[in-house]
């Protein structure tokens, strides 16, 4: 078989002529994926997408056109509104309310979530589930917490269903009276927009309450027309002015002044910014980042809201750009640029507007206290509310050559969102798997189904990088089912951190076995470490931050095999300990200014490179259109700016990877 395999490859790759003389590639589709695969991964890449094109060889060998026809008709997604026909049979409202950050938006949903009998509300994040969860809770609404690592089920089980969750965790088979989706422009992410789409299309709200930006609207209106459900659209306006500042703070952090906050993409770079401001201004300051327990968040929150005590500055991940309740009143970008799948890149503008968008925050959740919606007008379908002179919001960067990309990106459009993502069901998976023979990768089932995959124009199959790493890591682990590979396929896990596949294999040996998931019997989860004396060093902390993210996995593991990991309260107990000694090590973290600015300036000679070469390519595409003249080069940057070049930069010694 692998003879004939090499045999019918080397025959398709090789060149014909033509009567003309001239010269073609026999199949050149399949010379362009392995020349593809080769550019994009090099020999690793190619080694892949042979091991996929032979897997094919072997499967279509065996298939009759009856097999290849049900795998068509599987493989056809054109129209993800007929998985949800239980919700199809019920006659729910859609509610979007669109408009900036800081325009209330959000507010007028969660107040129609309050005065619902029962609701779900579902964000992109642990930590606004988390906020949204401790605000129905505190307004005398008993609700549940649901994340894919945590839940906490309220104690009054009288009480109607209420439940705060991330959306993956969306219970779709719920009737409830209201539900709150927010982010909703998230449903064209590349690879979680899936989740957004089936909240959409499949939760059982009465009253479905979409919360997002302008943009999602035509893509929105498309999908309710398509489900033939009714659709009202609010449109509101920032509750208080921003303004883009004309000047940086030239790297001084002495220019930093009461209610700034400093956004920083890494954990390590957070605290050892904090405690440079310090020293450098003698300043409190607060921090605030996703895996900051809530708790401790929550508190860190509070003493920058209050205007009464000494913590003036705030310094956060990008986290805040999500909807974190915070009395910001000039935000600083520390770097225009973001770690990005192993590369540095501009943020994109819809990015920078939304975290931007967070200064000049109308009211704390302290000045919240007692205020209702009558507090708004209403001018038509838009919402609007007076603001006093001093929540100006202002934004602007710590180094002076971020400022024009901020600048311009401030004054551009987002790109529309014009698809929705989805996932196929957990059904069509195992009933498309059924066709293959026993041993066949389950990586290849999941390519081959994209492969043949028919999808209508205003949906798109999102990414499978994640999940074609573990089921190849998983491979060699006998005994699991479609089901199972499927489960851990979906679990959260990110192969490039160091011992992430080791962990993998090791819990999926368990589900296998039905056994041997006690916490203390797997060594690939490194307790011994909280046995060791804290230290600052960056290995140490490495080994801690690996630990966590194992303890997540375990967790996240024991909500769907519950028999075969039954250690969750000492799981989550480490999760604490371990969550202690990384604030203990970050707290003692500290930097050099000089270190500092060096990595600023091999990141601003990096990002010059980037938009050189940007407009270089623009001036070439000019020519190529019949332009007699150069893209001017303020134009050239402008445009290059917009359009997130790669910055290809040293590893930064300051910088993990983002909370």
């Amino acid at each position: 078989m692998l003879d004939n395999f090499k045999q019918d490859l080397m025959s398709s790759l090789s060149e014909s002529e033509d009567a003309d003389g001239n010269k073609s590639r026999i199949d050149p589709g399949k010379f362009e994926t392995l020349r593809g695969a080769y550019i994009r991964n090099g020999v690793v890449g190619l080694d892949v997408q042979l091991k996929f094109n032979f897997h094919g060889y072997v499967a279509n060998a065996n298939f009759t056109s009856s097999d290849l026809l049900n795998q068509s008709k599987l493989a056809d997604l054109r129209f993800p509104i007929e998985w949800y026909p239980g919700t199809r049979m019920m006659s729910r409202t859609i509610h979007l309310h669109v408009g900036p950050t800081n325009s209330g938006k959000t507010y007028h949903a969660l107040k129609c979530l309050e005065h619902a009998e029962s609701g779900i509300y579902a964000g992109p994040l642990r930590l606004l589930a988390h906020e949204v969860y401790s605000r129905l809770n505190a307004n005398g609404k008993p609700c549940s917490l649901i994340t894919g690592d945590e839940r906490i089920l309220t104690e009054d089980t009288e009480a109607p269903l209420m439940n705060s969750c991330t959306v993956e965790m969306v219970p779709i088979n719920t009737t409830v009276d209201v539900a709150v989706i927010d982010e909703i422009q998230m449903i064209g992410h590349r690879e979680r927009g899936w989740a957004w789409t089936q909240a959409l299309l499949g939760v059982k709200a009465r009253e479905l309450h979409l919360c997002g930006e302008e943009r999602a609207v035509p893509l929105i209106c498309e999908l309710a027309a398509g489900m033939g459900e009714k659709l009202e659209i609010h449109h509101y306006e920032r509750l208080s002015p921003l303004r883009t500042m004309s000047t940086s703070l030239n790297g001084n952090l002495k220019n930093l002044r009461k209610g700034d906050c400093v956004v920083v993409f890494s954990r390590l770079g957070i605290h050892a910014l904090k405690k440079e401001i310090e020293k450098s201004t003698e300043k409190r300051v607060a921090v605030v980042y996703g895996s900051l327990p809530p708790e401790t968040r929550a508190q860190q929150a509070k003493l920058f809201n209050d205007p009464n005590n000494d913590y003036d500055i705030l310094v956060a991940s990008d986290a805040i750009g999500m909807g974190l309740n915070l009395s910001i009143k000039r935000i600083i970008f520390e770097s225009i640029s973001k770690m990005t799948g192993g590369e540095y890149r501009a943020l994109p503008v819809s990015e920078i507007k939304q975290i931007a968008g967070r200064a000049g925050r109308y009211r704390s959740a302290a000045q919240n206290v007692g205020v209702d919606r009558e507090d708004e007008t209403s001018v038509g379908e838009t919402k609007t509310r007076s603001f006093p002179d001093k929540n100006l919001g202002l934004v602007t960067t710590l180094e002076k050559f971020d400022l024009p990309i901020l600048q311009k990106a401030m004054q551009a459009d987002p790109d529309p969102i014009l698809t929705a993502g989805i996932f196929p069901p957990t059904t069509i998976l195992q009933n498309f798997a059924g066709f293959f023979p026993p041993g066949t990768p389950f990586s290849y089932i999941l390519l081959r189904l994209h492969e043949l995959s028919r999808m209508h124009s205003r949906y798109h199959l999102c990414d499978l990088r994640d999940q074609i790493g573990i089921a190849d890591v998983i491979h060699g682990v006998e005994n699991l089912t479609v089901h199972d590979r499927i489960i851990f396929c979906s679990a959260p896990g990110n192969l490039r951190d160091p011992g992430t596949s080791e962990t993998v294999k090791a819990l999926a040996t368990c589900v296998a076995n039905q056994g041997g998931g006690t916490l203390l019997d797997i060594p690939e989860i490194d307790l011994d470490i909280l046995d060791q004396p804290v230290t600052a060093e960056r290995t140490y902390l490495s080994r801690l931050e690996a630990l966590h993210k194992a303890l997540i996995l375990y967790v996240w593991l024991s909500y769907r095999f519950t028999g075969v990991f039954p250690s969750r309260p000492m799981a989550f107990y480490a999760k604490k300990l371990v969550e202690e000694r990384i604030d203990q090590v970050l707290a003692e973290y500290s930097s050099k200014p000089g270190i500092r600015r060096q990595i600023s300036r091999l990141r601003e000679q990096a990002l010059l490179r980037g938009l050189a070469k940007a407009v270089a390519e623009d001036c070439v595409d000019a020519k190529d259109e019949g332009s007699e003249t150069a893209l001017p080069l303020e134009l050239g940057v402008a445009q290059s700016s917009m359009q997130a070049p790669r910055v290809d930069v040293p590893d930064e010694r300051l910088v993990a990877a983002a909370p």
